[in-house]
């Protein structure tokens, strides 16, 4: 099946991401000091080169491509634990003269590309006609969420990051607007 002008000028768009992706975590493995971080950025990096490679091979013949992704389980740790709600994340001082990348600074740049392509994928999948293609871009959309979310939650425990739970008001309040439908 070919792609539509609509489905090629995504896959543009996405593998342009992707390499935007790739370099900059090529440049981010080798500044980042976190050993746990590094771990994180080692092991999501060949998934993006894999989630790379679909795409191209979309482009150059979608009649034969396969578009099937190794989407990675999502890996959780820190919402099992306590989350100190009282503390905010350490605050932010913007170098204007970067030289080198501070692991927040590469956390935030990494999580902030994450949620982007996530959008992007998510609205390339609506689009797409092909239907080896709307699966792929559902599971690349899958990818970038769960990875992001392993970022998120290295930031989060870093202090990086803040997570501010609701309180039982604010709860409160918005759940009493809605009410069970009965049919």
């Amino acid at each position: 099946m070919k792609l539509t002008i609509c489905e090629l000028s995504y896959l543009n768009e996405l593998i342009t991401s992707c390499v935007n992706t790739i370099t900059c975590m090529s440049l981010f493995k080798n500044q980042v000091t976190n050993e746990e971080l590094k771990s994180i950025l080692c092991t999501h990096f060949p998934i993006h080169v894999e989630d790379y490679n679909r795409k191209a091979e979309f482009v150059k013949n979608a009649d034969t491509a396969t578009g099937k992704l190794n989407v990675p389980q999502l890996n959780t740790s820190i919402f099992s634990e306590n989350i100190n709600n009282s503390k905010l994340a350490e605050p932010v001082t913007v170098n204007t003269n970067v030289t080198t990348l501070t692991d927040r600074e590469i956390a935030l740049s990494y999580f902030l590309t994450l949620k982007r392509a996530g959008k992007e994928y998510a609205i390339a999948s609506m689009e797409a006609t092909n239907p080896v293609l709307r699966q792929f871009l559902k599971d690349a959309y899958t990818m970038s969420c769960n990875h992001s979310f392993e970022v998120y939650e290295w930031m989060a425990k870093n202090n990086y990051y803040p997570i501010i739970l609701s309180t039982g008001d604010q709860t409160g309040d918005i759940s009493s607007i809605y009410n069970p439908i009965s049919l």
